[in-house]
């Protein structure tokens, strides 16, 4: 690896993908933060995970240190600041330390405003598919109001899902496996909530969970019982780039994929989760049209 004056340090918003696109060895450095990253040097997973994750979504998911990550790819490049540490590493390092992170940079939560509670703990405990609870309560929230999500991990992928329709957030470590995050539409200029996304954006969302069953023969099955995560979304995300058109890919899971079903909508794909089988879930994924 190489580096020089004038190379752009990493930061921990860039994409995996676009870190991994400067120097594939940098896979190495993911690695030495976290084992959970061992799945960078398959060259197909990486090829649909990276893309979808930040640096710092990546190591907030495998529990690592984001600015100590962020520091290490620079130093891999060997982008050196005059004080002899890797450049950037104290501006990331504020950047995340908890006040300043994007969760408690936006806008404070209005006051006094009508809180709504929406708890699926016991739903991600239980394998069940909270997402669309969570759709169904954002459509029926009124202007002004906060959205209060629990959950057992810090939702990552809700992120970008939710700020497409207007919404910012903020989010909090209760314990373990206990997250409290709140989503609310900030104030425009003129002292209003912004806008919800159009009607037709909900519409399809709310279809995302009601696919049509495919006929036997117009589908692609993909066994990823016994893999570890990221594994089967890596695996599952990889299918369906290939999928025939008209053809559903069919997932044979342990538990409902909770990190996939976002994704899924976020890239207009419809969805109908079938756990009535005693040891598996079966998950049927098919384009919109």
């Amino acid at each position: 690896m190489s580096g020089g004056i004038g190379v752009r340090p990493v930061a921990a918003g860039d994409r995996v993908s676009d870190v991994l696109a400067r120097d594939e060895a940098l896979v190495e450095v993911f690695v030495r933060q976290s084992h959970h990253f061992t799945k960078l040097r398959n060259r197909t997973m990486r090829k649909v995970m990276a893309r979808l994750v930040t640096v710092e979504d990546a190591a907030r998911i495998a529990g690592a240190d984001a600015a100590a990550l962020v520091g290490e790819l620079n130093a891999a490049l060997g982008i050196v600041s005059d004080s002899g540490a890797p450049s950037g590493v104290a501006d990331e390092a504020r950047a995340l330390r908890p006040e300043a992170s994007p969760a408690s940079a936006a806008p404070g939560r209005p006051s006094g405003a009508r809180v709504m509670e929406i708890d699926v703990r016991e739903d991600l405990r239980a394998g069940r598919e909270p997402f669309s609870r969570i759709i169904a309560a954002v459509q029926a929230a009124g202007a002004g109001e906060v959205l209060w999500l629990r959950a057992t991990f810090e939702p990552v992928p809700l992120y970008t899902v939710l700020a497409k329709r207007g919404f910012v957030h903020e989010a909090r470590a209760e314990g373990p496996e206990d997250w409290s995050v709140w989503f609310w539409r900030p104030e425009t200029s003129g002292g209003q909530p912004a806008a919800a996304a159009p009607p037709a954006e909900a519409a399809d969302t709310e279809a995302a969970s009601e696919a049509p069953r495919e006929p036997a023969t117009a589908t692609v099955r993909l066994d990823v019982r016994g893999l570890e995560p990221p594994e089967p979304m890596v695996r599952t995300l990889a299918a369906l780039e290939t999928l025939p058109e008209g053809h559903t890919l069919v997932q044979i899971n342990v538990r409902v994929p909770q990190f996939l079903l976002p994704i899924l909508a976020e890239r207009g794909y419809a969805w109908e989760v079938d756990e009535s089988p005693a040891e598996h879930v079966v998950v049927r994924i098919r384009r919109r049209t």
